[in-house]
């Protein structure tokens, strides 16, 4: 009955936050329900017992992707009256895109069918030697992700940082005018550059 009321509970709201999302005129007001509904997610799969998909949906998604979302908006200064100049024309496009949707959506419930060995395989996660019986979902997926896939999983965050360091190196710009440290210069700095010895002559100053 709890679980049953946590259930409805977080779909309700999860569903009106997603309305609110894009019917907001306020962008921050978007993004804010646009958090409401990650949280509310989080809660879903918690109660499917998949632990460690909400709380990475609540590190990356909340703490990181829609935070960002949050400064860019209320920081930069966009003309949302502007962006909204020209929308009638792509409604059409939107209407087919998300007729398409709905209609596979549709197609997959009502072609749904459950494996006979579903209760069995929800009831014991799996792990990769089928060893360690009921450990916990997080466990499971570590085990089978640090063994079994630890080549691709080494190629995707090499993939990762091989982008972070394109867009780096992208959006990088020199100006002129600023004094940047060069260290290979001063390390091969010598103590006569370093430092000049000058005598002064009393009441002549240097």
């Amino acid at each position: 009955m709890i679980a049953a009321f946590a259930f409805y509970l977080f779909a309700f709201v999860t569903l009106l936050s997603g309305v609110m999302v894009i019917t907001a005129r306020n962008p921050v007001h978007s993004v804010l329900f646009l958090i409401l509904a990650f949280f509310n997610s989080a809660g879903l799969f918690v109660l499917l017992g998949a632990e460690f998909i909400a709380m990475i949906l609540v590190i990356v998604y909340v703490g990181a992707v829609a935070v960002l979302f949050l400064f860019v908006v209320m920081m930069l200064d966009i003309s949302f009256a502007d962006l909204r100049k020209g929308v009638m024309q792509y409604i059409p496009v939107g209407l087919v895109a998300g007729g398409v949707l709905l209609a596979e959506l549709i197609a997959i419930f009502v072609t749904w069918k459950f494996s006979d060995k579903a209760a069995e395989n929800i009831a014991v996660p799996f792990v990769a030697d089928n060893a360690s019986a009921g450990v916990t979902n997080t466990e499971a997926i570590g085990q089978v992700l640090y063994t079994d896939y630890i080549f691709a999983f080494q190629v995707a965050g090499l993939i990762l940082l091989v982008a972070m360091i394109g867009a780096i190196v992208l959006t990088y710009r020199r100006r002129p005018g600023v004094r940047r440290q060069i260290v290979s210069e001063q390390q091969a700095r010598t103590v006569e550059e370093s430092m000049e010895i000058k005598k002064v002559t009393p009441g002549t100053g240097v």
